[in-house]
């Protein structure tokens, strides 16, 4: 059993957590006619059952997994992973048929109905099945209420509520005015700005992958991967002092990790060229600057006339370039994440003359 436990424990490690998740990604995009099946979607769903069940059975997993706060994050675990099989799978299916030259599903199945007494009558039982639900919830889980707040005893770890998890966890790899305010507003300027970039009139009321491959997979990627992951990270994984813990792990508030972060300026002159940090700001954050420039600026045309050619033709220069920028800014997270995970990297260009860290 203790073995089990530390073979789960060893994957809540970050960078294996957060490469088993991308792994995962790729393999459903890639096989995603097996990952379709019923087999493998009821699989997943009896995996997680068991996982979750069996794991109750450990007193620190319970204590994480059942607090109040918690439960309905393992809801959206489960049902993350289901609309996600069951959405692909449509999408699957319909491609099949538009292969075939037959309509899609929707199109056959546009029969209208009734709005008295179908409409109501399905609208009625879902409001007595989730009036249910939340009575049985409000009576087995307390309402997840703490004492007042007092500035002298601040809870450890003190954890934002579940849907600001992802902000949160990333203002450890980014400044507060990175990570709680340009990338939130990226983030909301982007989906505004997705009708005007993505005209492409396919897959409208229909489900479709192969019509609609790169929309699909970034927004997957965007949400699952890098929203819906980091909310599971921080509800389970973060412990005390923001220190990663296994599921099955004790959270102990004085287990310490030997981290020195180090920034990019640091690496290359320190240890690179042997010599101190220079004193201008300018010549100490030379070489990051030129990074970031190389990547916000040059590298977008470097993949206009390579390999996103056909979507620069397709899109045009304007709309190229707000697209290939908020992807650019999306891709920016795990890229920082993975370097503070795997080298300790802090500031790629850290200028604390002028408060400007990235």
């Amino acid at each position: 059993m203790d073995a089990i436990k530390d073979f789960f424990n060893f994957f809540a490690d970050p960078r294996v957590f957060f490469l088993l998740t991308l792994t995962g990604f790729i393999l459903m995009i890639w096989r995603r006619d097996v990952f379709t099946t019923p087999r493998v979607g009821y699989g997943l769903q009896v995996f997680l059952v068991l996982f979750f069940g069996l794991g109750l059975f450990d007193e620190n997993f319970r204590l994480i997994v059942a607090k109040p706060d918690n439960v309905p994050i393992v809801g959206l675990v489960f049902l993350l992973l289901f609309f996600t099989w069951y959405s692909m799978r449509q999408a699957v299916l319909n491609d099949r048929r538009l292969d075939r030259g037959e309509p899609v599903e929707e199109k056959v199945e546009e029969d209208r109905v009734w709005v008295w007494p179908d409409l109501v009558y399905t609208e009625l039982i879902c409001l007595v099945l989730c009036s249910v639900v939340l009575i049985v919830w409000s009576i087995v889980l307390k309402a997840p209420l703490e004492q007042p707040a007092n500035a002298a005893a601040t809870p450890n770890p003190s954890k934002a509520p579940w849907y600001f998890l992802g902000l949160q966890e990333m203002l450890v790899y980014f400044d507060p005015w990175l990570a709680g305010v340009v990338l939130p507003t990226l983030i909301i300027v982007g989906l505004m700005a997705i009708p005007y970039i993505d005209t492409n009139p396919k897959g409208s009321g229909y489900y479709t992958f192969k019509e609609r491959k790169a929309e699909i997979s970034i927004f997957i990627f965007g949400f699952v991967v890098l929203w819906a992951s980091l909310i599971v990270l921080g509800t389970f994984l973060r412990g005390p002092n923001w220190n990663f813990f296994g599921p099955f792990e004790y959270w102990d508030i004085h287990k310490l990790e030997a981290l020195t972060n180090v920034n990019l300026s640091e690496y290359i002159w320190l240890q690179g060229v042997g010599v101190g940090l220079p004193s201008n700001w300018f010549v100490r954050e030379f070489f990051g600057i030129v990074l970031l420039l190389l990547y916000i600026v040059a590298l977008p045309v470097i993949l206009a006339r390579g390999v996103l050619k056909t979507y620069y033709e397709k899109l045009g220069p304007p709309r190229y370039c707000v697209g290939i920028f908020l992807f650019l800014m999306m891709l920016s997270l795990p890229m920082k994440m993975l370097a503070r995970w795997l080298f300790n990297l802090k500031y790629i260009v850290a200028i604390p003359e002028f408060f400007f860290n990235i």
